[in-house]
């Protein structure tokens, strides 16, 4: 049964997908959907991308609740393509390839999935069901004895939170102030955002902010306290309302350690209370205690601890090994100093003699005079230890271990005990283990696919620069630096820091500085970086930004000197830097092809408009086009000979590079032409004859061609030419508004012109006005300004000085449309000054 459904739509562009990834994540968030929000997530990117990317037709997006699991519907409008008709076995054959990609994710990750097709669109769907989860009354847990109980203080303290709709702490009890050291007054109306130390890997929970959207949470995190130090905690959140209906949400806080205070039971079929008879007690729950812990982090947490206390232990580790059982990674402590974290690693053969292995169960009188022999205990304080293999299958799994700082503590008894405990939780702990990778690996999926689209939607080096750090922090690291690289001589350049702690961005940044900056070596991987860990005491790795068989720059990532990286987040953090890298070293390239073409362009502009005696002369130019300068449109002020100056203003036909070769060859032929004394009917054809030479690459061009000759009375004898360009036009002081040349055919169609010239003179007040036809035939829907508007704007303009005069013609073109211009614009203004009074 439907219980609730969300809707949207999609335009066929490239940011929808991101849209409809925030649209499903929001809506399932809200629903409380949490554990499949990751997969859900990805399968409606790969649909809507092959929706609005691929078929370019819009995408309606449909989420529909049900009471065990979410229907996702992804419908597009172009039901002619079908599902691929090859077999099974190469369908989903390669991983890579675009096409079917959706499909195949879909034949992963869904519960079920089809596709359904009606005359007008085609429907992808998938169904992801719900986990199961325990059901039913609640039930007391096992009587066991009194030392396998729940640790806690002598006095609990349980920190009692209330929080705003906002997420701002709006009342703060006595013993939240004990926990976490912030009076009241401190600690009332700053966002638990603030104060929480929420886990940041990808996968493995639902941040902050979502978490205080659920009717009910419960979960750790860290609380930062007033010294600074992360407390870890146990917590549970419920959301309430008011008598007038306001929400808010109560926090209950213990120490981590002592979660049981809180943790929820497990729930049991209500059919179990009718069972009279005894059962007998489950090793696992004896040991672990009841309810188990349902996450790996306090599964592990809560095995070190009853390990500790049933040999009566200083302190406890466990680690779990690494996929090829070579490496043991920390994972949960008790009892060591805060240097011993989580996701250190050790060797599984620390020595040559079986007490040296973690395959095998040890006791140690004394570590002390074997030094190495239980690298995670060097310079603890420990000298007794025993330590025994976790299991599946023959396979080694982790290691449990204990140790006293007395020497000669325990015996073969006491490793018989312990191995007895781990072979009871060894399946468990490793059950858990398997489906935290798997979130971890889903998550991770979820990730990359956001971080690709990030990284796609720009071209600007600076921005992606500052998105690579940005999705490293906090997500992998607590600080990263990009360095990078220009060539092969050149040494790395710290070009962009970022903290989870802003206030920190710059004495890190000065800390780096005075670091010498990591090798670029080729080497895929992260390799650890001593400089920079030993300079801001954190451990620190660098990976190389390789793109193109080069590096191309250095990612760096820190953590807390105490904290360790996990080796799935460094793994995850080389699939970024790959992508990272590709786009960074495309942003380079289309940088430097963005300048070139900017100098070529520039090249083909004139380098300025001559002053000529008793003259205004203004031009305007706009070119087409992002990062155009130069398009089809063009002009020229030229000096010929004394008291002769030549000026042009033509369109070549088209936009763009093309058309700015032949705008150039345009150019330079009219000034060289010009200057050999050439008149204008004789310099036009001339030019015509150059760009028929040029066969297929030529284009026709409309030209206004003149040449202008200053009188000593004031005025302006001019000679022009129209050879298929608008007409310039001439303001009277008067405000009349008349054609100064007649239409003649235009360049680069015909062979045989017969072109003419016309003469006349400006007299002093008036004005005459060039443009292209992107000034004439600016639209908008059907109506286009035309030569009837651009007279009726000229006639305005009486009075004006030519800088004026051109551009009142430029903001009345930019006023007729909303849209931006799609052709090159180009204006040249003539003027003869009126004499002043007096003069």
């Amino acid at each position: 049964m439907i219980t609730a459904r969300a809707a949207a739509s999609f335009d066929p562009v490239g940011r929808s997908v991101a849209a409809a990834r925030t649209f499903v994540r929001d809506t399932l968030q809200g629903w409380g959907f949490a554990d499949i929000v990751d997969d859900a997530v990805v399968l409606t990117s790969e649909l809507v991308t092959n929706a609005v990317v691929h078929a370019g037709t819009r995408a309606e997006v449909l989420c529909l609740r049900s009471e065990d699991g979410v229907r996702v519907e992804v419908a597009d409008q172009y039901p002619d393509r079908a599902l691929p008709l090859t077999p099974p076995a190469r369908l989903y054959a390669d991983p890579d390839r675009e096409s079917g990609r959706g499909l195949m994710l879909c034949a992963a990750l869904a519960t079920r999935w089809g596709v359904e097709y009606t005359a007008a669109r085609k429907h992808v769907w998938f169904r992801l069901d719900l986990p199961d989860r325990p059901v039913g009354t609640r039930s007391a847990g096992p009587v066991v004895p009194d030392q396998l109980l729940p640790l806690a203080d002598t006095r609990v303290r349980v920190a009692v939170l209330q929080l705003d709709a906002a997420g701002a702490v709006t009342s703060w009890n006595e013993d939240a102030e004990a926990v976490f050291g912030y009076p009241a007054e401190k600690a009332l109306g700053r966002p638990l955002s603030e104060l929480a130390a929420w886990p940041q890997t990808p996968g493995t929970g639902t941040g902050v902010a979502e978490a205080l959207r659920l009717s009910r949470w419960e979960g750790s995190y860290g609380i930062r306290a007033a010294d600074g130090r992360v407390v870890p905690v146990y917590a549970s959140h419920l959301r309430v309302r008011d008598a007038q209906g306001e929400p808010s949400t109560v926090c209950l806080l213990v120490h981590d350690d002592e979660r049981a205070i809180l943790q929820s039971p497990t729930r049991v079929p209500a059919d179990d209370a009718r069972f009279t008879e005894p059962r007998a007690a489950d090793p696992f729950e004896v040991f672990i205690g009841s309810p188990a812990p349902d996450d790996l982090d306090g599964l592990l947490q809560r095995t070190v601890e009853r390990a500790r206390d049933m040999l009566d232990a200083d302190s406890a580790f466990l680690l779990l090994a690494t996929d090829d059982e070579t490496e043991l990674e920390v994972r949960a402590t008790t009892g060591l100093p805060s240097t011993r974290q989580r996701f250190a690693r050790v060797p599984v053969e620390a020595g040559t003699n079986r007490f040296g292995s973690a395959r095998m169960p040890a006791v140690h009188d004394d570590i002390t005079t074997t030094p190495g022999a239980v690298p995670l205990l060097d310079a603890t304080g420990m000298r007794s230890v025993v330590t025994v293999p976790l299991k599946v299958e023959g396979r080694l799994t982790g290691s449990l271990g204990i140790a006293a700082e007395i020497p000669g503590r325990y015996a073969n008894d006491d490793a018989l005990r312990l191995q007895f405990a781990a072979d009871r939780i060894a399946l468990a702990v490793e059950s858990a283990r398997l489906g935290e990778l798997e979130r971890l690996r889903r998550g991770s999926l979820s990730f990359l696919v956001e971080a690709s689209d990030l990284l796609a939607g720009t071209l600007d080096r600076d921005q992606t620069l500052a998105l690579m750090a940005q999705m490293t922090v906090p997500t992998l690291a607590t600080w990263c630096a990009v360095y990078t690289i220009t060539d092969t001589a050149s040494e790395p350049y710290l070009s962009y820091v970022l903290h989870e702690d802003e206030d920190r961005i710059d004495d890190l940044k000065a800390l780096l500085s005075r670091v010498e900056p990591p090798d670029p070596v080729t080497e895929t991987g992260a390799r650890p970086w001593q400089a920079a860990a030993s300079a801001v005491h954190a451990e620190t790795v660098v990976l190389p930004l390789l793109a193109r068989n080069r590096v191309i720059g250095l990612l760096t990532l820190g953590k807390p000197h105490q904290d360790h990286f996990r080796q799935e987040i460094l793994e995850l953090a080389e699939d970024l830097s790959r992508r990272a890298a590709l786009a960074l070293d495309n942003a380079r390239l289309y940088s430097e092809r963005t300048a070139i073409s900017r100098s070529l362009q520039r090249s083909l502009l004139p380098p300025g408009s001559p002053a000529i005696p008793g003259m205004e002369v203004e031009v305007i130019y706009r070119a087409a086009g992002e990062g155009n300068e130069v398009g089809g449109d063009f002009y020229d002020v030229f000096p010929i000979r004394d008291g002769a100056y030549g000026f042009a203003i033509g369109d070549v036909c088209g936009t763009g590079p093309e058309a700015a070769a032949v705008t150039g060859l345009a150019r330079h032929a009219l000034r060289l032409l010009a200057r050999e004394g050439l008149g204008g009917p004789a310099v036009l054809e001339r030019l015509n004859a150059a760009i028929l030479d040029e066969g297929a690459r030529s284009r026709f061009l409309t030209l206004l061609y003149g040449e202008l000759h200053p009188q000593p009375e004031g005025g302006a004898l001019m000679k022009v030419v129209c050879a298929g360009h608008p007409l310039p036009l001439r303001l009277r002081p008067d405000g009349q508004v008349l054609p100064a040349a007649d239409p003649q055919p235009l360049l680069g169609v015909i062979d045989d012109l017969d072109l003419y010239e016309q003469t006349l003179t400006l007299d002093p007040g008036d004005v005459l006005l060039c443009v292209t036809d992107g000034v004439t035939e600016r639209r908008e829907g059907s109506r286009m300004l035309g030569d009837d508007g651009l007279s009726d704007v000229l006639s305005t303009c009486t009075g004006l000085t030519a800088g004026a005069v051109a551009s009142r013609v430029l903001r009345a073109v930019e006023r007729f449309a909303a849209e931006p211009a799609s052709d090159d614009m180009a204006i040249l203004a003539f003027r003869v000054p009126e004499p002043r009074t007096g003069d």
